[in-house]
């Protein structure tokens, strides 16, 4: 699975509009919501909580991938949010988050959900893929950056 397949143009929000790690997280699982591709929303932000409560998902460098695996989840779906000023979500670094995914998905496909981590961790990974990113400032153009990345990194069919 690529992370096209589950970030769609339609899952990224540009700007996120709110301060708190956790009404940021909540504006991502609001997009996810209206796009009806995750059950309940208050289940999703408990999940996710409950999550971040075991360690922060502030990864450093400016990013944060917050996520969880729940029961009522019928597929993946990634939301993406750029904030402009960034977000205290506790990082590792202690950097405020400006790069924030929201990945959740079904609890009996572990594998995936580590493999859609560790695709999205890759390419982010430099600096200057990440300053690129910040760049962009529509959630088409964020979408193409994607697309364009993770070929670059992966089998198309992968």
């Amino acid at each position: 699975m690529k992370l096209i397949d589950v970030l769609k143009p339609e899952y990224i929000k540009y700007p996120l509009q709110k301060q708190s790690k956790v009404d940021v997280i909540q504006e991502l699982i609001d997009v996810l919501s209206a796009n009806k591709v995750i059950p309940e929303k208050q289940a999703i932000l408990d999940a996710v909580l409950e999550r971040e409560k075991i360690m922060t998902t502030g990864v450093g460098n400016g990013v944060a991938i917050p996520h969880c695996k729940h029961p009522d989840c019928q597929q993946f779906a990634i939301a993406l949010g750029i904030h402009p000023q960034g977000v205290d979500f506790q990082s590792i670094d202690n950097q405020p988050a400006r790069i924030i995914f929201l990945l959740v998905g079904p609890e009996d496909q572990p594998g995936l959900h580590i493999r859609l981590l560790s695709r999205i961790s890759r390419i982010i990974s430099k600096e200057e893929t990440r300053n690129r990113l910040l760049q962009l400032t529509t959630p088409e153009s964020i979408y193409q950056f994607f697309k364009e990345e993770e070929a670059k990194f992966f089998e198309i069919n992968a």
